[in-house]
């Protein structure tokens, strides 16, 4: 009977994990439980990176201009998040360009800013620029992107005090339980990584550098993290992940 219930408890919390961080469709008859979705969040990572694969797979087939097919997968990846993190990325970024007594006020304010906006496009722009030069690896690299960007935000969570005790986030960090959520949630992309060979391992130790040190840097700006920053984190350590495959791949 405890088996279960803990079987039923694990399964609504990941239900819960895919409505909120995705768009995915479920029933509505499924139970889901917002409690602890966080340590679910690398493993739906892999999921939607899996998602993407398929589609850029599917892109290639049709023979799609790279360029095009880049444009595309960065759009597919906003409509299967719903565009979440990113208002994450505008809110941090008009957050970080006023004084410490103001960013948080800023970061509430529902007007955005000039600097969000820079954030965001930027932030697109590196995304579809780093797809178009990837040659190689391409599914591998979209998978474990979106992978280890939702580590870098359980480490935010689990890490790093939260800010607003009445914030939407603070949920995440109340119901986490570390180290165990760390664990399942590195385990899963251990193998991820490993499966693909000694390109993914390499890959896998960059998403483990990346994941901790935007989650140190975001803490460093505002002395702990918000629901925002931690968007910002998964965010912009898919972009960097991006980034640093897109040179490194050509070397190997």
């Amino acid at each position: 009977m405890k088996r279960f219930k803990l079987l039923k408890e694990s399964l609504g919390s990941f239900l819960g994990a895919i409505v909120f961080y995705t768009m995915l469709p479920l029933p509505d008859f499924w139970l889901i439980d917002l409690r602890r979705i966080a340590r679910w969040s690398p493993l739906v990572g892999l999921i939607l990176g899996a998602i993407l694969s398929f589609i850029d797979l599917l892109l290639e087939i049709i023979d799609c201009p790279r360029f095009l097919a880049s444009v595309l997968i960065v759009a597919f990846w906003l409509f299967l998040t719903g565009g979440l993190h990113v208002d994450g990325v505008i809110d941090t970024a008009d957050g970080m360009a006023v004084s410490s007594e103001r960013k948080l006020d800023v970061m509430r304010d529902s007007h955005v800013g000039a600097y969000g906006v820079i954030a965001a496009i930027l932030l697109l722009l590196l995304k579809v620029s780093a797809l178009f030069d990837l040659n190689s690896h391409r599914g591998l690299v979209l998978i474990l992107s979106a992978g280890w960007g939702r580590w870098g935000q359980l480490i935010s969570i689990a890490l790093y005090p939260y800010l607003r005790p009445n914030g939407k986030g603070a949920f995440h960090k109340l119901f986490l339980k570390a180290p165990e959520d760390l664990i399942l949630g590195l385990t899963c992309l251990i193998f991820a990584s490993l499966a693909g060979g000694k390109t993914g391992l390499i890959l896998g130790l960059i998403g483990i550098l990346i994941s901790f040190w935007l989650s140190r840097y975001f803490f460093r700006q505002f002395k702990g993290h918000t629901g925002d920053t931690y968007g910002a984190v998964v965010e912009w350590s898919e972009t960097i992940f991006l980034c640093f495959a897109s040179v490194l791949l050509r070397h190997i």
